[in-house]
This record gives structure tokens, C-alpha cells and sequence, in this order.
């Protein structure tokens, strides 16, 4: 786990990226320029049904952007995770003395295996064929809708939809799960730096481009 010395570290990189990508939005504004078309300059005759409101085909719907909660489960609150795990409660426990209730027991659950206990528990088909561990990307999916994420699930529980919710929960399933996964942190905050650093490379390569034309 982190010190709270590498994450103040990790949260200042993550910060010096965002402000300059920042930057690099306002420097890249000055040397490019967009002329806009106020009407079209020809229209090919015969393709008038083809206008929006004249039976034309319907636009492209950009398909919903799920958010994982993952990069939030290292600030979450335990507390909070406590208290919504309670939606939970009637049929799991993190008390491994409990065993299993209704469900199986969650103690240890984070990076276990799907689909497996400590202390033997009948899980359908559904689960059983999903294979692999319960990773933090896993949880967060299958918390968010189970009976999408592993279709035909006993689970009734409808999931949970705000992602705050999901990374608290998880947090809380961490906190007790011993020897836990490391969280993606560190991986994570490469890609930022990475990223801020390519589009930093652009920035100036722009720069270059545009002064060679003035």
C-alpha cells in the first residue's frame, strides 16, 4: 500500500499532466483555425431526402460511456463502503468465522479466484464459467450489474450505479482482504505522465510547424 508521502508524489504527477494538457489546449487554439461553413455549397440533386428532418437516416448515437470505479477505490471511503455494503449484508459476509450465508463469503475476496470460497458453496453456472480472479476491473464491473456482467446469476441484487458507491465498496472489500492486490495506481499514473508527454511532443512540434509559416 501507499504512504500518504507517494500518493501526495502520485497526486502532484497526476495534476502537473492535467495542467498541461491545459496548456497544451490553449497553445494548440492559436495556431489552429477552423473555418465554419455556413451553408453547403452544393447539394447533389436527389439527396435532398438525405437532410436531417426529411426521413433521412438517423444520426449515430454514441454508445454510453461506462466509468470505472477503480481509480477512485484509493481515496474511497471506508465508512461509506461499510454502509452501502449493508445492501449486501442479508446475504454475504466479510467475517470469514460467518462462512457462507445465502451467498458466498466476501473475507479475502479481492484477487480470489471467481467462482471459489474458502468454505465450499454451490455457485451457479453462470459464475462458475467466468473464470479468472476477481480483480479490481471484475468487481467493479460485476458490482455495477451482475446479471450483465455474468448472465443468468442467481444474484438478484440489481447493482450498483454510482461509481463513488462501487469504489467504496470495493475499498471496503479490500480492507478486508488480506495480502490484497495492489491497486493500479502506479500503472496508472504512467499512462497519464506518458500521455501528457506525447501530446507535450505535439504541442511543440506544432509550435515549430506554425512559426516555419509566418
Amino acid at each position: 500500500m501507499f504512504d500518504s508521502f507517494e500518493l501526495n508524489k502520485i497526486a502532484g504527477s497526476v495534476l502537473a499532466g492535467v495542467l498541461l494538457l491545459f496548456l497544451i489546449d490553449a497553445v494548440g487554439g492559436a495556431f489552429v483555425h477552423t473555418d465554419h461553413v455556413e451553408k453547403q455549397a452544393f447539394v447533389p440533386e436527389g439527396t435532398e431526402m438525405f437532410e436531417a428532418g426529411n426521413g433521412g437516416p438517423p444520426k449515430e448515437v454514441a454508445a454510453p460511456v461506462i466509468e470505472s470505479s477503480v481509480p477512485l477505490i484509493a481515496a474511497a471511503d471506508l465508512e461509506k463502503g461499510a454502509k452501502v455494503f449493508k445492501k449486501c449484508a442479508a446475504c454475504h459476509s466479510v467475517d470469514a468465522a460467518k462462512g457462507n450465508g445465502t451467498g458466498p463469503n466476501l473475507a479475502n475476496i479481492v484477487g480470489r479466484a471467481t467462482a471459489s470460497a474458502d468454505v465450499g458453496f454451490g455457485f451457479s453456472g453462470a459464475l462458475s464459467g467466468l473464470g479468472g480472479d476477481w480483480g479490481y476491473e471484475e468487481l467493479d464491473g460485476f458490482l455495477r450489474k451482475p446479471k450483465e456482467y455474468a448472465p443468468g446469476t442467481k444474484m438478484a441484487f440489481a447493482g450498483l450505479k454510482k461509481v463513488s458507491d462501487r469504489a467504496a465498496v470495493i475499498a471496503y472489500l479490500r480492507a478486508n482482504t488480506e495480502n490484497a492486490p495492489a491497486l493500479p495506481v502506479a500503472e496508472m499514473v504512467e499512462d497519464a505522465v506518458e500521455t501528457a508527454a506525447d501530446a507535450a511532443e505535439g504541442a511543440a512540434d506544432a509550435m515549430n510547424e506554425g512559426a516555419m509559416h509566418h
